[in-house]
């Protein structure tokens, strides 16, 4: 790695800036060319003014120790499951040679960047990701800025990089599992498959509160966390292969005791006409959709889980409880079965001084009558699609690719730039055939 010409870092930079400030100030001064006269339309004085447009901030002058940090941030960030290579490290070592401390915080800058949206947010973006839309609003332009800001003022810049990583300990179950399968020199494709999983941790919030539900669809589980600890689990169903269950997240604020099912438009026709369905008309008279009544048959059960969503998916109980014997449990229409999902909701009404007791909330499904129950405090709902998950001791479960997502994500994972183009084009080909 070469030094030599910024050895003087600090006077090369106040330079650099000075020159940059006065060839700036020169190219302002020059007089524009005066535009022939053009009339000027009338403006409201109630209008509001234009948004003017974003100023683009010149990348910060780095020191030499802290770009040495960087460098040896990104030799080793194949221990959180990516890849040196896709930083370019010796495009960075090639602005070091050329002595220019410009173009070496240029350089600095672009991979401080590119690292800390990717360790925030995932290397893998987009339709990548197959199905996923959990919002994630960890990071954006303005606070990497003042993140890389702040590393630069602290000297602190794999700190402020490490900082941005899951803090979930399934992360760092998986961290460790990667670890061990590297030294043992495990077949790419395990240690593929943990990467992938420790990629889609992050894409999730960072925080995902002090209470929460998660759903994981391979595994076919429910569980609720609080304050970093199960307090339940049990069995789930998620969607078939042919209507699968999207990963997105909610916030769920109540109940609903014995549910009327509104049957998606997308199934009417297997329900149209079937004793114990009613119709519902429009305007012209004609069946619009199709609506199920609360009792025995209902396909809801006793209760479903208020979480609004586009993807109109939630919780709920079922009147086949039996399907929950099932090892793989691919069976809905993309809404998730719980298991004991009455139990649940009981603990979550009563929490928080809620009124809802167990008592009440038995009289209310043994009334038959509809009752919608809010919790004190909403909690969010994360469905997500792990396929590998860590034990403490670095030993890997992994579940069945139920959805035979995994190979096209890795795809896109051992990319550059996170894509794969070529799985979307094949799927968008398929979807139209």
């Amino acid at each position: 790695m070469a030094w030599r010409g910024i050895v003087n870092w600090a006077a090369g930079a106040a330079t650099a800036s000075m020159a940059a400030t006065m060839a700036l100030a020169q190219v302002q001064a020059v007089p524009a060319k005066p535009a022939a006269a053009q009339p000027v339309p009338a403006q409201d004085p109630m209008a509001p003014l234009p948004t003017p447009a974003p100023v683009e901030m010149p990348p910060p002058m780095w020191p030499v120790a802290d770009v040495q940090a960087l460098r040896s941030y990104i030799a080793g960030i194949g221990s959180e499951g990516l890849d040196p290579a896709d930083y370019d490290p010796k495009g960075l070592d090639a602005a070091l040679a050329s002595g220019d401390p410009v173009a070496v915080s240029k350089a600095a800058t672009d991979r401080f960047l590119k690292l800390s949206s990717d360790l925030a947010l995932g290397h893998v973006r987009g339709d990548n990701r197959i199905d996923w839309h959990v919002t994630d609003n960890d990071i954006d332009g303005n606070r990497q800025r003042l993140l890389l800001d702040s590393a630069l003022a602290q000297h602190r810049v794999p700190d402020a990089l490490s900082g941005l990583l899951p803090t979930h300990p399934q992360y760092g179950a998986l961290r460790a599992a990667l670890a061990r399968a590297q030294g043992e020199n495990a077949p790419a494709s395990k240690i593929n498959r943990i990467r992938l999983n420790m990629d889609r941790w992050r894409w999730l919030p960072r925080d995902l509160g002090s209470k929460y539900i998660i759903v994981n669809v391979p595994s076919f589980h429910a569980t609720l966390v609080e304050d970093g600890k199960t307090r339940w689990k049990n069995r789930a169903i998620a969607g078939a292969i042919k209507t699968p269950t999207p990963q997105l997240s909610a916030m769920a604020t109540g109940v609903i005791l014995n549910p009327w099912w509104e049957v998606p438009t997308s199934i009417s026709k297997e329900v149209s006409g079937k004793k114990g369905f009613v119709a519902v008309k429009g305007k012209d008279g004609k069946v619009a959709r199709w609506r199920q009544p609360p009792g025995p048959s209902n396909a809801l059960g006793e209760l479903k889980f208020v979480m609004p969503n586009k993807y109109a998916i939630y919780l709920h109980d079922t009147n086949a409880r039996s399907r929950f014997n099932s090892d793989v449990r691919a069976l809905s229409h993309g809404c998730i079965r719980t298991q004991y999902v009455v139990g649940l909701a009981k603990e979550l009404l009563s929490d928080n001084g809620g009124e809802w007791t167990q008592s009440k909330v038995d009289e209310t499904i043994a009334s038959k009558k509809t009752v919608e129950a809010s919790f004190v405090k909403p909690l969010p709902v994360y469905i997500v699609y792990f396929s590998s998950a860590a034990l403490n001791d670095g030993t890997i479960v992994d579940y069945e690719d139920v959805y035979k997502r995994d190979a096209k994500v890795v795809a896109a994972l051992l990319d550059k730039n996170g894509n794969n183009a070529e799985a979307r084009k094949a799927d968008a080909d398929a979807a139209k055939s």
